[in-house]
């Protein structure tokens, strides 16, 4: 059984670039359908700080897409392969990508005092598929971002973050509830303290993708020096080895040649 106060860093850390140096990315998803909406705009300002520290972004548009809610046909997990079987190839499409992202931001609108529809069906599906193929997800950073008129911002936050949660993800905080208020288009730029709110939310996840990636860099380095002692004591065996299975002359002779 494995040891609950063991770190474990996830194993597919980032791109490395020409210099083999690691850069992180986080996966923007927006499941608003207004595709350049005040979701959308929120996401971006996520972005702000962590482009500024060289991390890779990129936002994925689930909302207005062809999508579908879970069905519960179980093949998700018959085929433990992390993935939807019910004509989802925009969900798919999507689960790749954050199985290779290092962070997570999940964008939606607050539609009748929760979460979007496509929001619901996307992280139902998502959470499904993805737990049973052994929680790819798990200890990855996921941070949820909505965007409201009125009422019913902190139920889609904690929707959300209930789906962080459930995959062991690990969920920064920020200056607020990362909540922006606006209704038109561009609406929330006005918003002065969400879009701060969305600013520390960014520099957070900047601070935490570089604590894991110092981490990584240390267990890396740490199997690097495990991997040479293993060899080395090999080499030490064989010739053990090679000289037990001398005659007493030869072993002697064996001896001083390896001193």
């Amino acid at each position: 059984m494995q040891n609950p106060t063991q770190m474990i860093i996830p194993t597919n850390l980032g791109i490395t670039d020409l210099n083999n140096e690691l850069i992180m990315k986080v996966l923007g998803i927006n499941c608003s359908p207004r595709k350049g909406g005040n979701t959308e705009l929120l996401l971006k300002e996520v972005f702000k700080p962590l482009e500024a520290e060289g991390i890779k972004t990129e936002i994925f548009q689930i909302g207005g897409k062809k999508i579908n809610g879970c069905i519960a046909c179980m093949k998700c997990r018959k085929k433990a392969d992390g993935r939807c079987h019910h004509k989802n190839d925009i969900i798919n499409d999507c689960l790749a990508k954050m199985e290779k992202a290092d962070a997570i931001i999940i964008g939606t609108p607050v539609y009748f005092a929760d979460l979007s529809g496509d929001a619901k069906a996307f992280i139902e599906v998502a959470g499904y598929a993805l737990r049973g193929a052994g929680n790819p997800l798990r200890r990855k950073v996921g941070a949820a971002v909505v965007a409201v008129r009125r009422a019913g911002a902190v139920n889609a936050f904690d929707s959300l973050n209930h789906f962080f949660l459930i995959n062991e993800m690990i969920i920064p905080g920020s200056s607020y509830w990362n909540i922006g208020i606006g209704r038109e288009k561009g609406d929330v730029l006005n918003d002065e303290e969400g879009m701060t709110t969305m600013r520390v939310l960014g520099e957070n996840i900047a601070w935490l993708l570089d604590k894991i990636k110092d981490k990584s860099k240390k267990s890396d380095h740490n199997e690097d020096q495990a991997a040479r002692s293993i060899k080395g004591e090999s080499k030490k065996s064989k010739r053990r080895d090679k000289n037990a299975s001398l005659p007493k002359s030869e072993e002697r002779i064996q001896g001083i040649i390896n001193t």
